[in-house]
């Protein structure tokens, strides 16, 4: 094979994803150090390999919680070939052995003849700033436009705020913006000082944000006038001052005075209809030196410069927006999380669903001879197995951790008609990947473990308990209760279900085993439970 394999996840939609293979061993699975990284719950850790030699391309699953398949077809080790549908759990990847480039359709194909009367790449609209200036100030404008006539200048300043917006454009730190924008206004025209105010958001006070002085030019930190900048922001109108010294409006203003503040701009940063922030911009040795040129150009400026800002304050939300949203699907599946962040707190109400506690046997006496790091890492990726790659692919929600054990509801805060299955089929689940984990903690001389599970379904109370601002989505009542009864009567490796669990199961071909009634702790009476019959029953997980 002399061409290099690729990957090809989300084929032919804009998010697909290609992954070159090399030759040799391509493992794929969640941990950091695979060849493939796809960090997806229905993924193992280390879920399959895929071996490249000259001549052949090998596939092998790698005992995976959630299966390997070919064109549909379950495998533990096959051949590739050009074109196959490769799914890992439920991430499908197209295996393609060389990677064609786009092909061209042929211009005299009739769909696509264009009547074309010119073509421009977009690099050649791109200008720099400095072919359009002159460093020598003219009596008509303090910018450092090259040409007078009228129109051409027009057109000139067009290009330059044109090339400000590509500049300011980029997702970047708001306060970065701030200082390229009066990087570029100390480029284009002939002031003494600049500063830019912005509201804060919180206590809606204006706070100095960015300053810039011409060199030479002896400026204190807080230049600005107070009177000036104030007077914009609540009128939110541009303002032209020829002599601030001597306009009565400012007359009383002791930083015009002190500082003798001639010609002075100011505008608004308005993106919208709401000021988030101030430019002002003056000179000390002359008057009468700004002209309406001038501040309508710096209006523009200002109004490209308050769209950039607005633009990067809201990437700025959208990814932490992000970071909140990975932080809430460690512990919600990505619906509940949804509503979380659409409605900002879940209610209170009253549901039927389904509880799972499971819990590892005989961990106390296991965890006394074992030392506490050792302890907290077995138990890591534990949990990983069981919350990640079972009770979130079967749409369960975790509700809490309770040292080695866990507790999962399937019904809040969304119900289906199959949750009542979808919980006990995550319970076998969890057995059998118990197994799996023992047999490599048995390779790596790790002490091999058990659980035994319990499941009740009924009526509780769902919602936030606690307070508005400590999110701690849980479930109230009997059930969750009883659920945890049944798991301390359950043997290690079993799966113990109630009647009102049994009663509701939608696929009675599960081998279960009716048991004796048994007497639970805070039960007066005794209880009707049932034994899954686990290892006579193996699934794949799905969210269907």
């Amino acid at each position: 094979m002399t061409d290099v394999p690729y990957l090809i996840c989300q084929s032919n939609t804009p998010d697909e994803i290609s992954y070159e293979l090399s030759l040799g061993i391509n493992t794929i699975g969640r941990e950091e150090n695979n060849s493939i990284v796809v960090s997806h719950g229905y993924l193992s850790r280390y879920h399959s390999k895929i071996v490249i030699t000259p001549d052949r391309v090998i596939l092998t699953d790698l005992n995976s919680l959630n299966g390997t398949f070919v064109n549909e077809l379950k495998v533990d080790h096959c051949e590739l070939q050009d074109g196959d549908l490769i799914r890992f759990g439920n991430v499908v990847f197209d295996f393609i052995e060389t990677l064609q480039p786009p092909q061209q359709e042929s211009l005299n194909d009739e769909t696509t003849q264009l009547s074309i009367i010119k073509q421009v790449s977009p690099e050649q609209t791109r200008i720099e700033i400095q072919d359009l200036l002159h460093p020598e100030m003219t009596e008509r404008s303090v910018l450092k436009l090259r040409q007078q006539d009228a129109h051409q200048r027009r057109i000139d300043k067009l290009q330059i705020l044109l090339e400000v917006s590509k500049q300011l454009s980029s997702p970047e730190d708001p306060d970065r913006i701030l200082q390229k924008l009066l990087d570029l206004l100390l480029e284009i025209t002939h002031i003494d000082r600049a500063a830019i105010l912005m509201v804060n958001q919180r206590t809606r006070k204006l706070e100095q944000k960015a300053v810039k002085w011409r060199t030479g030019i002896q400026a204190e930190a807080r230049f600005y006038s107070k009177r000036i900048v104030n007077f914009v922001r609540y009128h939110g109108n541009a303002i032209l001052t020829d002599d601030a010294c001597l306009d009565k409006l400012f007359e009383d203003s002791v930083s015009i005075l002190k500082q003798g503040i001639h010609a002075a701009m100011c505008v608004p940063l308005k993106p919208g209809q709401d000021v988030i922030g101030i430019l002002y911009v003056d000179n000390l040795s002359m008057a009468d030196v700004y002209s309406d040129e001038d501040l309508e150009f710096l209006t523009c400026l200002a109004n490209q410069a308050a769209i950039a800002i607005e633009n990067a304050r809201l990437y700025k939300k959208m990814q932490a927006e992000a970071v909140m949203r990975d932080k809430l699907e460690r512990f919600f599946p990505e619906a509940v999380s949804r509503k979380l962040r659409e409605e900002g707190y879940l209610e209170t109400v009253d549901t039927e669903v389904t509880a799972l506690f499971a819990d590892i046997s005989s961990f106390t006496q296991m965890s006394s001879i074992m030392e506490p790091r050792q302890v907290v890492e077995m138990l890591n990726e534990y949990f990983q197995v069981m919350v990640e790659e079972i009770v979130f692919p079967y749409e369960g929600t975790l509700e809490k951790y309770i040292g080695d054990a866990l507790l999962a509801v399937w019904g809040a805060p969304y119900q289906k008609d199959n949750d009542v299955d979808r919980a006990v089929h995550a319970a076998i689940e969890m057995q059998w990947a118990v197994r799996r984990l023992n047999q490599e903690w048995v390779k790596r001389k790790q002490q091999p473990i058990k659980i035994h599970i319990g499941l009740s379904t009924g009526k509780v109370a769902a919602g936030n308990i606690g307070s508005a601002r400590l999110i701690q989505y849980a479930t109230i009542g009997d059930t969750t209760n009883v659920s945890s009864r049944i798991c301390s009567v359950a043997n290690a490796g079993e799966i113990l279900i109630a009647k009102s669990t049994f009663d509701k199961l939608g696929n009675r071909n599960l081998p279960i085993e009716k048991l004796s009634p048994v007497r639970v702790k805070g039960k007066s009476k005794p209880l009707q439970l049932y034994r899954v019959l686990w290892e006579q029953f193996q699934l794949v997980a799905t969210s269907a």
